[in-house]
């Protein structure tokens, strides 16, 4: 499991290319979602281009290797559960505390 290219001996496109793909959906998303509830959907997104941000600034800062490709996977998989904790929050609230 440990000795995956992605994680050993990448140069961390794919994690900036799959980050950038996954920050555009959940956006697309969360986006779709400021009309059920504005503000927990716009701190996702918020929290969400943070986390990409953080993601191109480890793969341009951070020196080459298992270190930085670890973190980049943990930064574009933080993106993926802060769009789904998102969309769970707000689709949990009820219909009736909306309107």
């Amino acid at each position: 499991m440990r000795n995956q290219p992605a994680l050993q001996t990448s140069t961390g496109a794919i994690w900036l290319g799959l980050g950038t793909v996954m920050t555009i959906i959940v956006l697309a998303v969360l986006g779709a979602l400021l009309t059920v509830h504005t503000v927990i959907s716009a701190l996702g997104m918020a929290l969400v281009v943070v986390l990409f941000v953080a993601l191109v600034v480890t793969r341009f800062v951070t020196p080459p290797g298992r270190r930085r490709l670890t973190t980049m996977a943990s930064l574009f998989g933080a993106i993926a559960f802060v769009g789904l904790a998102t969309v769970f929050v707000v689709s949990s609230i009820p219909a009736e505390s909306l309107g």
